[in-house]
């Protein structure tokens, strides 16, 4: 913004600010001192998500502003909203989908985004976990092994919908600084539950039986050579719980791409 503009703008929102209540005046004051407050944001320089300096501030605006107010992490709907807007106020063509689009949530460049959030209280930093990735719906499912093939059949059908999926993850929260992240779930990497070990959890006491598929780091685990398996990639968690859904679980973000952080400290009370 040139100098003749930031005045101009400054006089007219002056005009305005006379004409608002005194608690009216307020919040805007705490929502100034959240965007004045300390804070360091950064981006990959290859992202082509956060592809400048000016979307990486605009996106830190848009979560300092939510939380001028709120202590609540960013839902999901302000992610998609705040993302599209962003994107679009710097011409990168964005759009949400449909409400009830049952694949991608939003489109940037044509390319077909699937968005999640993380910010569960026994998150961590190194591993990312989807707690409702998709719902299973209502097949057959009780406590035979093969059923597993169906509902893994599932989830790829699923992840057909769309391209690429986008996870914002709050790492840290106050008393210390609020801390987000921008991280991609490469589509290819969950592709390899294809070749996963499916489990059921003939123990549990739930009628409609839990169940994995586990993704090894060498391979598909080999039953007479169980130290083949190598370290847990991920999981697919088959919830057969009241939701029926599948949980992304320990995935380990070395995995994953980082597009941007931004951490920011807290501006006054809000418990």
């Amino acid at each position: 913004m040139k100098q003749y503009e930031k005045e101009s703008l400054i006089q007219i929102v002056g005009e305005k600010l006379l004409k608002l209540t005194i608690n009216q005046l307020r919040k805007i004051n705490q929502i100034i001192d959240q965007f004045m407050s300390n804070h360091s944001f950064s981006r990959e320089k290859e992202s082509d998500i956060i592809v400048n300096d000016d979307v990486l501030n605009a996106f830190g605006d848009a979560l300092r502003s939510h939380h001028s107010s709120s202590a609540e992490p960013f839902t999901k709907d302000k992610f998609e909203f705040a993302l599209v807007a962003v994107l679009n106020e710097n011409d990168i063509l964005a759009k949400k989908a449909k409400a009830g689009n049952p694949g991608h949530d939003i489109e940037i460049r044509e390319q077909r985004f699937s968005l999640k959030t993380q910010a569960d209280k026994s998150l961590k930093a190194d591993r990312i976990h989807i707690s409702k990735f998709m719902e299973l719906g209502k097949g057959i499912w009780t406590d035979k092994e093969d059923e597993l093939i169906g509902l893994r059949n599932q989830f790829f059908r699923h992840i057909r919908g769309y391209d690429r999926i986008l996870v914002l993850r709050l790492l840290g929260k106050p008393p210390d600084y609020w801390d987000y992240e921008l991280i991609e779930i490469p589509k290819d990497l969950l592709l390899e539950a294809m070749q996963g070990e499916l489990v059921m959890m003939q123990n549990s006491t739930q009628i409609v039986k839990p169940g994995y598929c586990n993704v090894y780091e060498n391979g598909k685990q080999q039953p007479q050579d169980k130290s083949s398996k190598g370290g847990l990639k991920f999981s697919l968690y088959f919830d057969g719980g009241g939701e029926r859904k599948l949980q992304i679980k320990d995935l380990k973000k070395k995995y994953c791409i980082l597009h941007a952080e931004w951490k920011f400290a807290p501006v006054g009370n809000l418990e």
